[in-house]
């Protein structure tokens, strides 16, 4: 391994969302398996993520860092502790892109001081099959080839947005733990069909493809959700009745609450970084 060379980018992590990054950015063609290096932890993601798509993979990046233009940080947020002493030094000069959930840059900072910049993503999970939302902020501006480099890291998880840092608490619990809160409500909607007499196979089909054309209509549409909501509900009808149960919980109410929980906890786990 150490005759390696040609390394652009290398990343700290092989799980799912470094995963779904590296086979974007092969497939879209910005690197070539020979540009790119992962490491793991003591698990076996990384060999498994080299062995299907052709990049390096090194139990020691430590040797390979100077080759790279770029640091993937995508492992687990405690294990940025653990990282060795020696990338403080190592990755001088390099752009570092961190998806590590609730590490605030400040934090990287002072883990990569003399990173050429850091920045801090809040990808969400269906990015592992490019259908994901991304925020990010830079510590600093970024220079034209590094906002290059990003929206093709962050383009190969699907669409991203450039926010302030302080608005990623937010980002944190809208679209970040967003698919969890879509996910209950299928749940939600699956439940209540079995409990009304469908059976459980047809009950799930019926509401996680009521949520998938849904929300492709939605993205498709030109129409506000407001909008759309509206052209489905006649006066009297039965969407009419289901949407007065709603407001009488108040259901609006009830998201804002959960949202804002979810981000209150995202400000504490920053605290704590």
């Amino acid at each position: 391994m150490s005759e390696v060379t040609g390394i652009s980018l290398i990343s700290i992590g092989a799980g799912r969302m470094a995963s779904a990054i590296i086979n974007g950015l092969l497939k879209n063609g910005r690197y070539t398996p020979q540009q790119v290096m992962c490491t793991c932890g003591d698990d076996p993601s990384g060999p498994d993520l080299a062995a299907r798509t052709g990049i390096h993979f090194s139990s020691d990046v430590g040797p390979f860092i100077a080759q790279a233009s770029t640091l993937l940080l995508a492992c687990k947020p405690q294990q940025l502790n653990t990282l060795p002493e020696s990338y403080r030094q190592l990755t001088e000069g390099k752009l570092v892109v961190s998806i590590l959930a609730g590490v605030p840059l400040r934090r990287l900072q002072k883990v990569f001081p003399q990173a050429r910049n850091i920045v801090r993503t809040m990808p969400n999970t269906p990015g592992q099959i490019g259908a994901g939302v991304t925020a990010y902020s830079s510590l600093q501006a970024l220079i034209d080839s590094d906002q290059q480099s990003i929206e093709a890291i962050l383009g190969a998880l699907g669409v991203f947005v450039a926010v302030d840092e302080n608005e990623l608490d937010a980002v944190t619990a809208l679209s970040g733990s967003g698919p969890a809160y879509c996910f209950a409500f299928v749940e939600a909607m699956r439940d209540a069909g079995i409990a009304m007499g469908l059976s459980a196979e047809t009950a799930s089909m019926l509401a996680a493809e009521t949520l998938y054309g849904s929300a492709l209509l939605l993205k498709q549409s030109d129409q506000s959700p407001q909008a759309l909501r509206e052209a489905v509900t006649s006066p009297g009808g039965t969407t009419a009745a289901a949407l007065d149960v709603l407001q009488q919980r108040d259901f609006s109410g009830l998201i804002q609450s959960a949202l804002e929980a979810a981000r209150d906890r995202s400000l504490e786990l920053g605290a704590q970084n």
